[in-house]
């Protein structure tokens, strides 16, 4: 099966700009759908394909939490350049901690977080995720059981010192919450791991500002905007970004 790597996207539609960033492990292809609505609804929309990321595992191991917010960076830099002002943000899980540090260090106009962590996975869960994305990857190359099952067990023996970056990563931000004074919307899944759902409500009850709201999900698990909920959280999304 030929694999087809996942790229970052620009939509050009009207004066207002939303950059979309994708989670952890994710692709663009997360943020896609909801890309394609708001900019059915006017918007311009970008979304910045992370290093490392909708590419090999080992490719992802060389990578880093720093790396990826430098090109959720780029994403924001590359709307800038084209003329576009007072951004909105939105990101799913760690674009949503990308997002809510954008709003504490840059003039963004408003964020959306959505299902995102504001305390950190141990690095066992980390880890996992990073076994599931190879074994995922290897299925998707079309490589027999067997052969998937002997690469894993190699890929295992790598050094991941990236996992204790990222757990850092996440508890900077959220030591910075209480700075956010911009617009802000949390949307969270019911179906997720709890402590996306403790993190959803510590993200809404620190930030600094009376223009915030929280938005519960009961059918919808981590990755949202590819639920089954997916069309109502695009109507709420269009619906905040409206109010700013």
């Amino acid at each position: 099966m030929k694999f087809v790597t996942p790229k970052s996207f620009t939509y050009e539609g009207g004066s207002q700009a939303v950059l979309l960033l994708h989670g952890f492990t994710g692709t663009t292809s997360d943020v896609r759908k909801l890309g394609r609505y708001l900019h059915k609804q006017g918007y311009t929309c970008h979304a910045p394909l992370y290093r490392g990321h909708g590419v090999g595992p080992d490719e992802l191991t060389e990578t880093g939490p720093v790396n990826w917010w430098q090109d959720a960076l780029e994403g924001y830099r590359l709307l800038e350049s084209k003329g576009y002002e007072n951004i909105i943000v939105a990101g799913v899980s760690m674009g949503g901690v990308f997002a809510l540090k954008m709003a504490v260090e840059l003039p963004v106009k408003a964020v959306v977080s959505m299902c995102s962590p504001m305390h950190a996975k141990s690095i066992e869960d980390l880890s996992q995720r990073i076994y599931d994305y190879a074994k995922n990857f290897k299925m998707i190359e079309g490589k027999n059981e067997d052969q998937i099952k002997e690469e894993l067990l190699e890929f295992k023996q790598k050094p991941m010192p990236f996992l204790t970056d990222l757990q850092q990563f996440i508890i900077e931000v959220s030591g910075k919450l209480d700075t956010i004074t911009v617009p802000t919307f949390v949307i969270q899944g019911l179906k997720d791991d709890p402590l996306y759902i403790k993190s959803a409500k510590s993200i809404h009850d620190q930030v600094k500002t009376s223009h915030k709201q929280i938005r519960w999900y009961e059918h919808s698990g981590h990755i949202i905007t590819m639920g089954e909920e997916r069309e109502q959280v695009f109507k709420d999304v269009h619906q905040f970004i409206q109010t700013v």
